[in-house]
């Protein structure tokens, strides 16, 4: 369970840091909208957003099990996030966090990394698929400039208060999102290299100041963001508490272990490397506990922003360590720049975001997986989208395993890793 810090620092030299140094601004640059975005779609300050890809991503690469993973907030823990803090407030999700880092260090401590093999994989791109509807739907207020005082978490109920809210749509938020959108895509084409997310964001908020369109930004919404990390605290802490939050802290603590481990299995066919399963569940563990400590969200290991630092030239975890320095850095002296951010530009992120996790490319493939596969995708992705996720989980990983058992073979593994 060493961390591939200690390990990569024997050979370390000038040539790897001049690499790790250039991925990790360049990934940082690609965390600071989406770290922004994912907080304000998950119900919170999207300062929250910074601290978590600070603290958490700092963490995660001190103490990491991958030479290359990046963590931070992403977007499967928006759903979970968004109910735990509509359900039990900010205070009831750090708290959440809290216990969930406890659990994900005793996963580590017990050898339990790699049990991810026997989690059924249309179980995951169940949820995966639902958690990228909900993102999806849940951007189209800010896309579309719609002024609706209060949007229902709840998704049935979210569709008919979108359409009352149509008659204050804004042709000015739409055409920042669209236009977002297109230039993330049009810079991934030509310059893959290139930081596209922030460059794209960048250009339609400040067209957006130049004309002075009427279209909201972070700052006029949710006021400045900081420019430091805050005291650490500690919520309050009670029996009660602790039962009534214990599922949503199980439900952080299992996405935030797959979703990582997942990256690191990503990771591993891209630099022909081998992650430590175990150590990466500590390293969540810790991060965890050290978001909730400065008030952040859940973190985990991010596959794109992991792809991204493999595709830039990353290749141990100080190009992480470089990250987090970089985004600090912009918190403590260019705060007052990122909250011109515009928020529909931040929408088409997200819907962009929301479309990667969906994997287009392997829908084909999941209409031609066995009958019962296909079941359990479709069973997990309508409780994840119409019920509650930690009864899709659990009624998917139940279900899943049953079925397993009833075929008398239990394979090593039978993933597919995203390439999300």
């Amino acid at each position: 369970m060493t961390p591939k810090l200690l390990t990569s620092l024997k050979t370390y030299n000038l040539k790897l840091f001049a690499a790790d140094a250039f991925a990790g601004v360049t990934v940082a640059m690609v965390a600071l909208p989406l770290s922004l975005a994912i907080a304000i779609a998950s119900g919170a300050d999207p300062g929250m957003g910074l601290v978590t890809a600070v603290i958490g991503g700092l963490l995660i690469s001190l103490l990491g099990g991958s030479r290359v993973q990046i963590g931070g907030p992403t977007g499967a823990f928006i759903v979970v996030v968004y109910g735990v803090i509509a359900t039990h407030g900010y205070d009831g999700l750090v708290l959440a966090t809290l216990m969930a880092g406890f659990i994900l260090l005793a996963a580590g401590a017990l050898r339990l990394g790699n049990l991810i093999g026997f989690i059924p994989e249309a179980v995951v791109n169940g949820f995966t698929l639902g958690i990228a509807l909900i993102i999806a739907t849940s951007q189209l207020k800010d896309l579309f400039g719609l002024q609706i005082d209060h949007l229902p978490a709840d998704f049935l109920h979210k569709l008919p208060a979108l359409w009352e809210g149509r008659g204050s749509f804004s042709p000015a938020a739409l055409g920042i999102g669209l236009s977002t959108l297109l230039l993330i895509i049009l810079f991934r084409r030509l310059a893959p290299r290139w930081p596209g997310l922030i460059v794209a964001v960048g250009i339609t908020s400040a067209t957006v100041a130049l004309a002075g369109l009427p279209v909201d930004t972070i700052t006029s919404r949710f006021g400045d963001l900081p420019s430091g990390l805050p005291m650490p605290a500690f919520p309050d802490v009670t029996l009660a508490r602790l039962r009534e939050l214990l599922p949503s802290a199980l439900i952080i603590a299992f996405l935030a272990g797959v979703e990582s481990l997942l990256s690191a299995l990503v990771a591993d066919r891209m630099i022909e490397g081998r992650h430590r399963p175990n150590a990466e569940l500590i390293a969540q563990g810790a991060a965890n506990l050290g978001s909730g400590l400065f008030g952040g969200l859940p973190a985990t290991g991010a596959i794109a922003r992991t792809a991204t630092n493999v595709k830039a030239g990353g290749r141990t975890p100080v190009a992480g360590i470089v990250h987090a320095l970089t985004l600090f850095g912009i918190m403590v002296s260019l705060s007052g720049l990122a909250g011109q951010l515009a928020l529909p530009a931040l929408a088409g992120l997200l819907l962009l975001t929301a479309w990667n996790m969906s994997e287009p490319e392997k829908w084909r493939s999941y209409a031609e997986r066995p009958l019962e596969d296909r079941f359990l995708l479709i069973l997990t992705l309508v409780l994840t989208v119409v019920a509650d996720l930690i009864i899709a989980i659990g009624l998917g990983v139940g279900l899943g395993l049953a079925l397993r058992l009833r075929r008398r073979t239990v394979p090593a593994s039978d993933w597919t890793p995203p390439t999300r």
